[in-house]
């Protein structure tokens, strides 16, 4: 298990990063504010906590699996065929909370598929998502002829609509999420795994660590929130579309590295992927409000987690 000071020294590192990102948000949200009329309205900053809230969650499932120095690229596809596995079943008749349950189950059981090949079968995290990616859109194309599955209940999509004290509906779900991870990891022993499996899995294994429990553990959880990804997205967009999530699992990643999150396990935390994907949301809606080509977005997501991806391994050095 890592030593105490190393504890300490992440968490510093951490702070930093998050506190870095809050400084380059308000500089981001001054600067549009001064160069737009309609970003502080109302209507965007609505508009931007709902595109916030869907990567956010996303984002937190893909730092569980970070912090163990893993990586999950099937949470895209996943979103995709749980908005059609709901839909399917919304539009069969099943009740609207058996439907979010069974697909929920159906993203837990996908999670724990992907620890049990990473930890007894040996496959590397990368090789089994990456084949998981493009079995689900697969699937997700095959039950549905490649159309899309239209006719869902209003008392579903109405959800996506609604506010609560001002705040969207979707945000809210994201605090509802983001609170229980955030206590999972720092007040827990099984976030002192999650760390400790990332930090060095050798020595967690010797100080009596369950690896295969840990990895499993956030697997299922970042399949878990993957899938209420896609039941939200469905509720959102009033259908279930299995592309709908095309490309989203590099944008968790970039959220999350964003954040403070390190591609090396053992840093990460639930705070900065929720700023880094308000990042990445604020570019883009800052891009459409200025007419900027919206490619640029990519460009400057790629620049962030270059320079620090650089900054955590100078880190590392020292």
């Amino acid at each position: 298990m890592y030593s105490i000071k190393s504890k300490i020294g992440s968490v510093n590192v951490t702070l930093l990063l998050n506190l870095t990102l809050v400084f380059l948000l308000l500089t981001m949200w001054t600067g549009l504010s001064l160069s737009t009329s309609t970003f502080l309205t109302a209507g965007n900053i609505t508009n931007l906590m709902r595109q916030c809230a869907l990567l956010s969650i996303l984002a937190i499932g893909q730092t569980l699996v970070i912090i163990t120095a893993g990586i999950d690229l099937s949470v895209g596809a996943l979103v995709g065929l749980s908005s059609v596995i709901v839909a399917l079943l919304l539009t069969s008749g099943v009740p609207i909370p058996l439907a979010i349950l069974i697909t929920l189950v159906m993203g837990a059981a996908i999670g724990l598929y992907h620890g049990i090949a990473i930890r007894k079968f040996g496959i590397p995290p990368f090789i089994i998502t990456l084949a998981s990616m493009s079995v689900f859109v697969g699937i997700g194309l095959l039950i549905t002829n490649g159309a899309t599955v239209s006719g869902l209940p209003k008392e579903f999509t109405r959800f996506s609509q609604q506010d609560f004290l001002g705040i969207p509906s979707l945000f809210w779900m994201v605090i509802g999420v983001g609170l229980p991870m955030h206590f999972l990891l720092k007040q827990t022993k099984w976030g002192r795994h999650i760390y400790s499996v990332g930090s060095n899995p050798e020595a967690a294994r010797l100080s009596g660590i369950d690896i295969n429990a840990t990895v499993c553990l956030v697997y299922v959880l970042s399949g878990s929130l993957a899938a209420l990804v896609g039941v939200l997205t469905a509720s959102r967009i009033s259908i279930g579309l299995a592309t709908t999530g095309t490309g989203w699992e590099l944008l968790s990643i970039a959220a999350a590295v964003i954040g403070g999150a390190s591609l090396f396990g053992a840093v990460g935390g639930v705070a900065g992927s929720v700023l880094g994907a308000l990042a990445l949301t604020t570019i883009n809606n800052g891009a459409n409000l200025l007419n900027v080509n919206p490619y640029w977005q990519q460009i400057i997501t790629g620049f962030l987690i270059v320079v620090i991806v650089y900054l955590d391994q100078l880190r590392r050095r020292r």
